[in-house]
């Protein structure tokens, strides 16, 4: 039996990047059809909320403390800013360099961090992508990167890798460069996808294949999945007026199915921030 509920449908097989704005509405990538951004308003409603260009696909996405949509598009190299009033956008980053930015995290002041794997080889890498857009490749020779995510102290970076199963986790140093990494955890089966943790430091880790959310505290001990309808969950946002409502893209039903947790996420206070 499923610990959520399904509240929005209409997204396709590539559903990604649940991200939140501080209005409370929640945005998934591809509603329709690839290179869209769906939005779920409180009363349920879901509908295309805005066109990326032509040849581009969104996949991870973070709300800054600008109140600005920050999206990966790993098609194109790219990380654009939209602004969720206007509908406004524009280049954040363009490296290309990279394989593809897949997924974000995001710090107090703007500062991001994105996977980039190379599915072909089963390899991976991490950038920073600092506030006005330079990007800097802070390591290589890794899995293939997917989830990534911030401890609520901003001392911590967590990168976990899709086909190895394994949560990295590292120390952040003052100038926001990854540090002293070491295993938080691995697991034997399924794969791992996007992530996000609550204000606590609790991970929510999808396990695409399996249908369920891992949790995963950070001691890297494990507490209890959250069971879903779908199978193959692909990320996770913290949303609602109290950041308790916890929303999961599901890419084999195109649905977002949502449950109430006990702890708010670690990015609700960070929303629009600065806005």
């Amino acid at each position: 039996m499923a610990d959520t509920t399904v509240v929005a449908c209409g997204f396709t097989e590539a559903i990604e990047g649940p991200v939140a704005d501080r209005a409370g509405q929640v945005y998934a990538m591809n509603f329709g059809r690839e290179g869209t951004i769906g939005r779920l308003d409180p009363d349920g409603s879901v509908a295309c909320w805005h066109e990326l260009p032509e040849g581009s696909a969104g996949c991870g996405a973070v709300c800054g403390p600008d109140g600005w949509l920050y999206v990966a598009d790993w098609r194109t190299h790219t990380v654009f800013a939209i602004d969720t009033t206007t509908g406004e956008r524009r280049v954040h980053a363009h490296q290309p360099a990279m394989h593809q930015p897949n997924d974000l995290a995001v710090l107090a002041d703007g500062t991001l961090f994105a996977s980039d794997p190379d599915w072909a080889t089963g390899t991976g890498r991490l950038w920073r992508i600092d506030p006005d857009g330079g990007s800097t490749l802070v390591e290589s020779g890794m899995g293939t990167t997917n989830g990534v995510e911030v401890s609520p102290d901003e001392r911590r970076l967590y990168v976990n890798e899709t086909v190895q199963r394994r949560i990295w986790v590292y120390d952040l140093d003052a100038g926001y460069r990854p540090i002293d990494k070491r295993l938080l955890v691995q697991f034997d089966d399924h794969l791992l996808d996007g992530m996000r943790a609550d204000a606590d430091g609790v991970l929510y880790v999808t396990r695409t294949g399996g249908g369920v959310v891992a949790r995963v505290h950070p001691d890297g001990r494990l507490g209890t999945d959250l069971r879903l309808h779908g199978r193959d969950c692909t990320n996770v946002v913290f949303a609602g007026p109290d950041g308790r409502t916890l929303y999961v893209t599901v890419a084999d039903t195109g649905c977002i199915e949502a449950a109430r947790v006990a702890t708010p996420g670690r990015s609700h206070g960070l929303v629009g921030a600065a806005a």
